[in-house]
């Protein structure tokens, strides 16, 4: 049995639309994200020195010239998580580099959303992200999604030395000039991950969307052992030869949750007698709501972030200083791994936004993401366990992922391995007709998504010897190949075998994000 009468103060733990304050055997190692930085105080201005002083490239206002075609790509919803308070760093790049371009008497502009094989976003959204006054001025013409499986807009530029194909967005690829603009959240993000991946087609994305890749990459937040990123990186540099590329990159502070609720970005030992009634009120309340209310009130959240850098001009010299700002926010050093690796789950992760948080998205958000939010080596020993807070609820979104709910229901039912589902199934689902049909005239992802989003967590798979989820749907975490536990006390019972009955564990403490860097 386990010892674990003598017990932390209570922790915040995320599980879904809703978090609890839990105790932890005592001895275990909390992890918080570093102290928030400071936002600029000059925004606009920053852009502008940004655009005027680029890393290794001319200014944008020497690039510009009538009679060009330009083409202004950006991020979509899945960044950032939760949504910013408006107006969003995107919508105020756009702004300035439209207002250079008109300065320079250029009027054959569009803007694409980078999308790739995520769902379409609406117009109100596709409004949030570039402001009112770009958005009546473009949409629906000359602002518009990528469409990853439209033929006749899609463009083969070449094969990279390893023979991959790099298939990319006709009119970015064809552009005079390709302008895209990011928010770098965290350090996975940007670089050539951006044109390469959010402009591309399927045959494009499957050399580095596949189960061999994923489980190489280690990890997705360190791109310097990242699969994933050297293909991306291999594809861009091709690109580069093509397509003359200016990339805008932005990076945010930690203050991820909105002032209204301080206690959510705060260690439990800074409360004030204010959050600590607002914590444990909000703690016992929340499970008494019906879902669609509980839904509504984590949906409308945003974020009061504050912007930490704008670095413009070639990708890779400019993203040199993006993941440099990333770190200075969020890399915290970790010394040795933990037995056990505990996880709380948020309500949101990049694909679920507007919508449900179904088991497979809550699987590639503990595997995939939060597992490889380190530096070095995983926070959990080779062959240790992860518990993750989440209810895992068997409830999907028939708009938004309708692929999900077959992959769920029929290729999880034969095989949960990611190499083994990635040769058997995904050709098919890849290439249906019907989900290609959902993907290009409503807003679902993409049938191959279900496929990504579980190979995301292959390398955790690769690592890990346990994965329990406390408060989990039985059922849905039994299809997934794990298992559940009621309390956090069972969920280390259950994995005595891997790591003994008195395990050294570590629990994350995120969001807002940290990387761990492990030595």
């Amino acid at each position: 049995m386990l010892d674990v009468d003598q017990r932390t103060p209570p922790l915040l733990v995320h599980e879904g639309e809703g978090f609890r304050l839990e105790s932890f055997p005592l001895g275990t190692r909390v992890v918080y994200p570093p102290e928030t930085l400071p936002g600029l105080r000059d925004v606009d201005a920053a852009i502008a020195s940004a655009l005027d002083h680029p890393h290794n490239s001319e200014p944008l206002r020497a690039l510009l010239r009538p009679g060009m075609r330009l083409t202004i790509a950006f991020d979509d919803l899945s960044l950032p998580l939760p949504p910013m308070r408006p107006p969003d760093i995107r919508g105020r790049v756009i702004e300035q580099v439209l207002t250079l371009a008109a300065e320079a008497g250029v009027d054959d502009v569009v803007l694409i959303a980078a999308n790739a094989l995520h769902r379409r976003m609406t117009g109100p959204e596709i409004r949030r992200i570039v402001g009112e006054r770009v958005y009546r001025s473009f949409w629906p013409d000359a602002l518009y999604n990528h469409d990853a499986e439209d033929p006749g807009n899609l463009l083969h530029i070449g094969l990279t030395d390893m023979g991959e194909d790099v298939e990319i967005n006709r009119r970015a690829a064809e552009s005079d000039l390709l302008v895209y603009v990011n928010i770098n959240l965290v350090a996975m993000d940007g670089g050539h991950k951006s044109v390469p991946v959010g402009l591309a087609s399927y045959n494009s994305l499957r050399h580095h969307h596949n189960s061999a890749t994923m489980v190489h990459s280690r990890s997705f937040m360190d791109p310097e052992h990242s699969a994933l990123h050297s293909s991306a990186t291999r594809m861009g540099r091709l690109l580069a030869r093509h397509v003359k590329i200016f990339t805008i990159e932005t990076t945010l502070n930690n203050q991820t949750f909105p002032a209204s609720m301080p206690f959510l970005v705060k260690r439990e030992w800074e409360w004030s007698l204010r959050d600590q009634a607002m914590a444990y009120a909000m703690s016992r309340g929340l499970p008494l709501l019906p879902s669609p209310a509980r839904r509504k009130i984590f949906r409308d959240l945003v974020a009061d972030y504050g912007v930490t850098g704008v670095h413009a001009g070639e990708t890779e010299a400019a993203h040199q200083r993006t993941l440099a700002a990333v770190h200075r926010q969020q890399l915290v050093e970790v010394n040795g791994q933990s037995d056990v690796l505990v996880l709380g789950l948020p309500y949101l992760c990049p694909y679920n936004v507007n919508s449900v948080m179904n088991p497979i998205l809550a699987t590639c958000l503990g595997l995939g993401y939060l597992f490889n939010m380190y530096r070095g080596r995983p926070l959990v020993r080779q062959g240790g366990a992860l518990i993750l807070y989440h209810p895992v609820p068997w409830e999907f979104s028939q708009v938004h992922h309708p692929s999900y709910v077959d992959f769920f229901e029929e290729v999880l039912a034969e095989s949960t391995d990611p190499a083994t589902i990635e040769a058997k199934f995904e050709k098919q689902y890849a290439t249906d007709p019907w989900y290609i049909h959902l993907y290009r005239t409503s807003h679902a992802y993409h049938g191959v998504h279900p496929f990504y989003m579980w190979y995301w967590g292959a390398h955790a798979l690769d690592h890990l010897d346990e994965v329990v989820w406390v408060g989990g749907d039985r059922r849905a975490c039994a299809r997934m190949g794990f298992r559940s536990a009621t309390t956090l006390h069972d969920a280390l019972e259950m994995v005595s075998g891997a790591v003994g009955t008195s395990p050294s564990i570590t629990y994350l403490h995120s969001p807002p994000h940290a990387i761990s860097d492990v030595r």
